[in-house]
């Protein structure tokens, strides 16, 4: 369960009675899309139905079985959901637009580049000055995926910015190959690997272009700084990586 602070109250009125439910803000907008697909128990502050949430009132019986055909919470709750409205409060509202808005930033961060700097990353600060400077807003009550296209939008015509993916050859000398693949292998999409005679290995690995950086350290960390990386540029590279 979460905390009644991170709940909002979901509020149906039907048959003359009114029915709310406590339950997380983002959780709520999936359920409503139908793209819910956790567990009920982790997103609710209560397991419970009330009449006013605020005060603890409950609603007769009689009333819930009448509208939803059973008394179970866990059946409730997402029909309450689904067929009634959000109540989102002001400061609510501020805070999942900020959660948001922090979400936003590090998902362009991790998958856009600059094409006019050979395509290096974006820091996030230069992301966040330039949604700023380009008056984007963020809608607290919209998932952020649905949202990123609007904001590159928003961002091309402040900085140079596209998505993008890279592939890069990496090395791991034979005395840090065995642990450290495991982790280089679970960072992006593995293309194709081969252990050395030597017993190194080498791994190809494509990721968001945004998360070259990450890269480049997570391959240090696994080799105390002897890996060896290059970017491959093109099927043809691709096919002469060894």
């Amino acid at each position: 369960m979460i905390s009644l602070d991170e709940a909002v109250t979901a509020r149906l009125e039907s048959h003359g009675a009114r029915f709310e439910v406590l339950i997380d803000p983002d959780a709520a907008l999936a359920i409503k899309r139908g793209e819910f697909d956790g567990e009920l128990e982790d997103v609710i502050a209560a397991e419970d139905v009330f009449e006013n949430a605020s005060r603890g009132d409950r609603p007769a019986e009689e009333d819930v079985e009448e509208v939803f055909g059973t008394t179970d919470p866990l059946e409730i709750i997402p029909e309450v959901v689904k067929r009634g409205d959000i109540q989102v409060t002001a400061e609510q509202r501020r805070e999942m637009q900020e959660q948001k808005r922090k979400q936003l930033i590090n998902t362009i961060t991790r998958n856009a580049v600059n094409p006019q700097m050979d395509d290096a990353p974006h820091p996030p600060e230069r992301i966040e000055r330039a949604l700023e400077e380009a008056g984007f807003q963020i809608d607290p009550m919209e998932t952020v995926e649905s949202q990123v296209d609007d904001a590159l939008d928003a961002l091309r015509p402040v900085i140079p910015i596209r998505f993008d993916e890279v592939t890069i050859a990496v090395q791991l000398p034979a005395d840090y190959a065995g642990s450290g693949q495991a982790k280089i292998r679970e960072f992006g999409d593995l293309e194709r690997e081969e252990w050395q005679s030597d017993g190194s290995w080498v791994g190809v690995v494509t990721f968001p272009a945004g998360m070259q950086n990450e890269f480049y350290d997570l391959a240090n960390e696994v080799s105390s700084g002897e890996a060896e990386t290059r970017v491959v540029k093109d099927e043809d590279d691709l096919n002469t990586t060894r």
